[in-house]
């Protein structure tokens, strides 16, 4: 029997390892854009976990083939993070698990090759539960402008992040606060109340002022509780002291969201009177700005890709005719593929937005473009002036392409106080930092990105255009701003994953399809009978010679 003991042992380890292997499977991805691996920041959030994650997939049914693609994705994505964590995955068709947390289905209507519509009713979510708490992971990404092949592809992109997402959140004991600055003839509450609920999905959101009249000194880390500060749309300059304290917060790492109006101009008066002059708006950041690496100008960008406003063309006063007439000083915005803030999004709704240029040169700050103008712009300078009655302008002088108008940075700063006498009105015995920690800033040349109109008492959404309808991405790039300034665990950073879309030609697809059945069907059976043929040919020859 001691004979057999090292071999009994062997065959013990084996299928000990074997057992061990199927439930944590090994993979190797071999593919190009590395779609079954996961990032180190997804790998480092799962290993925390200490209790197991139930994952209940909601996206089932009759599915076409678009769907059956992101539902194989979503269970791939599920068995990879299953390999880090104890994640528990459930299939179900009913609908009460989701009317319960009050989602809905969406109906796609396809066309089929006859001519017929056909239509099918699609829940595509997933609910994550981690320690009795539940988050919804919506599936499908829908952006305007894509085509129903490139929203699947890029939800399929974006599937790791928005389970990491999810839990991350499910995952946190405190939630992280952010500011919005007040003070200065900034948006009342009602017209960033979509900016406060986008961003109340993660943090807490305070709203007040950095200086205080009953305060005479005001303390220098009064925003150090703060993951990130929103500045938007100030209409008045900053103190002396009130831009130190937000240097100085800068400098010990905190994040900064710019919404800045460069120009002064009235929407009421251009309403009234059908004009109303421009002119610079000095804030007192030119210099904090230039230190940081940008500089916001002066000017207007116009874009011939705008939006349409309504515009009376009657000549009378009492039989008034509103027609749509293209706006130009109300760009839609491009956003880039290269930032993972932006990455897969739609056009940004604007209006009144100024050029941003990058200074500083071989400054170490890592500067991208998030929002430029289309191919068709100009700019018209301060001072100046924004009258209706030009409506129709010549589409020649139209010569500018791809105008930044909201830039990322990223980097060790500068301090705009390096070589400054602490302000009146500081309470700090500390000496001015001069250079900052690694951290992250986003300027927005204007605040209307930010803001939400206001219909009869109601707030509506950011980005909505109420005389056309339609819906553009505002509130999912300030959102993505917003994650990306308070990101310390690098999770944003899985929005640059790519999937390349590789599309089928319908109509080659279709006209052709006699014939590829064919070779499908015959050619198995051919290399069969080939093999078959030669091993008959070569046993023959073998036994002959015998």
């Amino acid at each position: 029997m001691k004979k057999y003991a090292p071999y009994i042992f062997i065959i013990g380890l084996f299928l000990c390892l074997y057992g061990e292997l199927q439930v944590r499977p090994v993979r190797w991805d071999l593919t190009d854009d590395k779609h079954y691996s996961l990032s180190d920041a997804s790998k480092a959030l799962l290993q925390q976990t200490d209790a197991p994650i139930k994952v209940t997939l909601l996206l089932g049914g009759d599915l076409n083939a678009g769907f059956k693609r992101l539902k194989k994705a979503t269970e791939e994505t599920l068995e990879e993070l299953d390999v880090f964590a104890d994640v528990q995955k459930y299939n179900v068709q009913s609908t009460k698990a989701a009317d319960s947390l009050g989602l809905r289905p969406i109906v796609i209507h396809e066309r089929e090759h006859d001519g017929k519509t056909a239509q099918t009713t699609v829940w595509p979510y997933a609910i994550m539960e981690y320690k009795g708490r539940k988050a919804v992971v919506t599936l499908l990404k829908n952006t305007r402008g894509l085509s129903g092949e490139e929203n699947l592809n890029a939800s399929i992109e974006q599937l790791e992040f928005a389970f990491m997402e999810a839990l991350h959140l499910l995952q946190q004991t405190e939630t992280p606060r952010v500011a919005i600055l007040e003070g200065h003839g900034e948006p009342d509450e009602a017209h960033t109340y979509d900016l406060m609920n986008a961003l109340s999905k993660y943090f807490q959101v305070d709203r007040g002022q950095i200086a205080n009249s009953q305060e005479p000194r005001a303390n220098i880390h009064l925003l150090d509780g703060y993951k990130a500060v929103i500045i938007a749309s100030p209409q008045t300059a900053l103190s002396d002291a009130e831009r130190f304290i937000i240097d100085q917060y800068i400098m010990r790492g905190g994040t900064v969201l710019w919404a800045i109006d460069g120009v002064r101009f009235s929407e009421q008066v251009l309403q009234t009177d059908g004009f109303t002059p421009i002119v610079a708006l000095d804030l007192g950041l030119t210099e904090m700005f230039f230190k940081y690496g940008v500089r916001i100008n002066p000017a207007l960008v116009q874009d011939i890709q705008c939006l349409p406003i309504p515009v009376n063309v009657s000549s009378d006063p009492e039989q008034p005719n509103f027609q749509p007439m293209p706006w130009t000083f109300a760009p839609l915005l491009l956003t880039s593929q290269g930032s993972p803030i932006t990455r897969s999004m739609g056009q940004i709704m604007s209006t009144f937005v100024c050029p941003i240029d990058a200074v500083g040169g071989e400054d170490g700050i890592e500067k991208r473009v998030l929002l430029a103008t289309s191919t068709a712009s100009r700019v018209t300078a301060t001072p100046g002036e924004v009258n209706l009655s030009d409506m129709n302008p010549d589409p020649n002088t139209f010569v500018y392409q791809y105008i930044p108008v909201a830039v990322s940075l990223e980097g060790a700063f500068t301090s705009a106080f390096a070589h400054r006498m602490v302000p009146e009105g500081i309470e700090t015995d500390e000496a001015i930092r001069k250079t900052s920690k690694k951290t992250r800033q986003i300027v927005i040349g204007s605040g209307s990105i930010v803001m939400n109109e206001v219909q009869k008492g109601q707030a509506l959404p950011m980005g909505y255009d109420r005389y056309s309808g339609m819906q553009f991405s505002n509130r999912d790039f300030i959102t993505n701003a917003i994650l990306w300034l308070t990101d310390s665990e690098g999770l944003i950073g899985l929005r640059e994953k790519s999937v390349a879309l590789r599309l089928l030609n319908d109509k080659r697809a279709h006209d052709e399809r006699t014939k590829v059945q064919m070779i499908s069907t015959i050619s198995p059976v051919a290399v069969l009978a080939l093999i078959g043929a030669l091993v008959w040919v070569i046993r023959k020859r073998k036994y002959e010679k015998k």
